[in-house]
């Protein structure tokens, strides 16, 4: 009978920490794609990037249904281009655990911003590798500078507006803020450096894996 109690006793436990998890992620409204799309940098332009999160989002659970990629473009002509900090709401914005990553897009392109290798987690409540770990996929695509927004360095940042899987280039962040030179700009989580090429194989290259950064709008 005792061993028929602690059985009731743990199957209620173990309910109730499924049931607060599900609640969790229905509530969640920033995640790291757990995976690409499969064509390096080309993500079908920042329509095809923001589908992506919103199906990713629905899978896991997601009761949020305005979902942007966390992706700069640029214009040909120096024309002004799209930023990714406007893109993203208004924030607060938490992990699949319920954590805060920041309360509002000042924050989060802030000192205070709590974007790390422990809360920078996919749709899936996962942990994303990063540098230490034996494969090293950190490198996040943004194709934004420090404070959210177009790069204006010059040259192809953004894999020709996320439809190159071939010949460019894309300012990546690092989810882990880590990298090989103990720099501030090594450590930033929205813009570290630039790719090698567009390509699956020219990311992985260079510590990534055509990942980027979700966040819900609504």
């Amino acid at each position: 009978m005792g061993s028929w109690k602690s059985w009731v006793a743990t199957a209620v436990v173990l309910g109730a920490a499924a049931g607060a998890a599900r609640a969790q992620q229905a509530d969640m409204s920033f995640f790291v794609t757990s995976a690409g799309k499969g064509k390096g940098a080309d993500l079908g332009g920042l329509e095809g990037a923001d589908a992506h999160c919103a199906a990713l989002a629905r899978a896991a659970g997601s009761t949020k249904t305005t979902w942007r990629a966390y992706l700069s473009t640029t214009a040909p002509g120096g024309d002004a281009g799209v930023n990714a900090r406007d893109r993203i709401g208004k924030g607060p914005w938490q992990n699949a655990k319920g954590v805060v990553v920041a309360k509002s897009v000042d924050d989060l392109h802030s000192g205070s911003s709590n974007v790390t290798k422990q809360t920078a987690l996919t749709e899936k409540g996962e942990a994303v590798s990063g540098r230490g770990d034996a494969v090293n996929i950190h490198d996040m695509l943004t194709g934004s500078d420090p404070a959210g927004n177009y790069s204006t360095a010059g040259g192809d940042t953004t894999c020709r507006n996320w439809t190159s899987s071939g010949e460019g280039s894309a300012i990546v962040g690092h989810h882990d803020r880590a990298g090989l030179k103990e720099t501030r700009h090594m450590k930033s989580w929205n813009s570290s450096h630039g790719t090698n090429g567009c390509s699956q194989d020219g990311l992985k290259s260079t510590g990534g894996a055509g990942l980027f950064y979700c966040f819900a709008a609504n």
